[in-house]
């Protein structure tokens, strides 16, 4: 079974190593010392509490799209028709292209709280090599 140091589980989860250790302490997340003492997180568990994370709603109400990120816009280009429009959602860059009517109606800019919404029927899933060796 997979397991994950506790920075690897915060990197994972988008937060601090120690928010992960308070909820490793408070039992929110399941955690077990391994033959060094240091706390892993099992994969399934990490899972679980990942998907229990999203599962809490962030209060946008129903929507089919389930790919949600939540960020903060770094940067946004308009031509006479056309915007694009960039959101640093923690590591991740998503950029978007729309019309520029609809970033103005928006008020895009750089420092505005966003939420890319996606929804794709072509999605490509990637493996990082470091992460097929972690405990196989």
């Amino acid at each position: 079974m997979t397991t994950f140091r506790i920075s690897e589980a915060a990197a994972l989860l988008g937060v601090s190593s120690d928010t992960v250790r308070r909820w490793v302490d408070s039992g929110r997340l399941a955690a077990e010392r391994d033959e060094n003492g240091h706390r892993r997180v099992g994969g399934a568990d990490l899972a679980a509490f990942a998907r229990s994370q999203i599962e809490a709603g962030d209060g946008s109400g129903l929507s089919s799209a389930r790919n949600r990120f939540r960020g903060i816009v770094t940067e946004v280009i308009r031509d006479a028709v056309m915007a694009q429009v960039e959101i640093a959602a923690g590591s991740y860059r998503v950029v978007s292209l729309m019309s520029r009517q609809a970033a103005d109606e928006l008020g895009l800019q750089p420092g505005v709280v966003a939420v890319a919404v996606i929804k794709s029927t072509n999605v490509v899933v990637e493996i990082p090599d470091h992460t097929r060796m972690v405990n196989q």
